[in-house]
């Protein structure tokens, strides 16, 4: 896979979990912006696993697939830049700042930059917005995106500013803002996946997609105690359950494969590795392409 930073603000969101490959090593140890608080706004963060242990596909890694599969670039899948003046509430600003995120790392794997800046603007502003932009060097990501020389210096930059930011989030009582970003980058990737699978039939992004079963799986129990919270957060939790139901028919399975060795510096590990196999028929992926749409397409409507 190619080296190449790929998300300005919310890479590091693969803390949450690995990253998805048809064969992969198991692990050995498997509110308004004026009120951001998650106590002002009803919301509780003590239940919040620290990290998902389950497989996520991550923009990087479905650009990867789409250029080995011969898709060329496309904007009309992505979303537009933001008005935060159009987006009220702390839960929009959360959820269209993971979408765009996952937008730009989708462009500057194909080198595509021409259009960044105006969606780190949008960034920067949602970022201001959620009082976390304390935490961001805007003017160096705006000219490491334009200089496709450096995109690699892009990854430390955001690997350093999100563990920031997530530890902000923890200490005010703000994760559920981690979970909204989350979310947003993970449909992002989706729906670019499966607008892409429409267009271009390949059996390995088919397969990428029945495998976010598992990921959805978790994603819902991570949102589940903020479900009642608000109208917003009860919305997103029936969409996502509206989204799991549609792969409710969708078979994975494992073979184990050999052990691998790693060396690090702590010394050996040994790792088991299994390759996954989804059975999933067209009529389930078209109603899962389906459901993807309508569930991004509402948490955008506003933009």
């Amino acid at each position: 896979m190619k080296g190449r930073a790929f998300l300005i603000l919310l890479v590091a969101l693969l803390h949450y979990s690995c990253r998805n490959n048809p064969q992969k090593a198991a692990d050995p140890v498997s509110a308004s912006v004026e009120s951001l608080t998650s106590n002002e706004a009803g919301y509780s963060s003590s239940g919040l696993n620290e990290e998902l242990p389950v497989n996520y596909f991550s923009p990087v890694e479905i650009a990867d697939l789409f250029q080995r599969a011969g898709v060329p670039f496309s904007k009309d899948y992505l979303a537009t830049p933001v008005d935060p003046k159009v987006l009220t509430t702390s839960f929009d600003k959360a959820v269209n700042l993971g979408i765009l995120c996952a937008d730009l790392g989708y462009m500057n794997m194909y080198e595509m930059t021409g259009s960044s800046p105006d969606i780190i603007t949008s960034i920067k502003k949602l970022a201001e917005d959620l009082r976390v932009d304390q935490f961001f060097d805007f003017d160096a990501i705006t000219r490491l995106s334009l200089n496709k020389s450096n995109l690699d210096s892009l990854l430390f930059l955001s690997l350093s500013s999100y563990s920031h930011v997530d530890n902000y989030m923890r200490e005010n009582d703000l994760a559920h803002l981690s979970v909204l970003m989350m979310t947003g980058v993970w449909l992002e990737g989706q729906y670019l996946t499966t607008k892409v699978i429409e267009k271009y039939p390949d059996q390995r992004l088919k397969d990428r997609i029945g495998e976010q079963k598992i990921f959805l799986d978790h994603l819902i129990e991570t949102t589940r105690p903020y479900c009642g919270n608000d109208s917003q957060f009860t919305r997103l939790c029936n969409d996502l359950n509206e989204l799991s139901n549609r792969y409710k028919d969708v078979k994975i399975t494992y073979t184990r494969g050999e052990p691998v060795a790693t060396k690090d510096g702590k010394g050996l590990t040994i790792k088991q590795t299994e390759t996954s196999n989804v059975e999933m028929t067209q009529q389930q992926l078209a109603q899962i392409v389906e459901a993807s749409a309508n569930l991004r397409n509402n948490l955008i409507k506003k933009n």
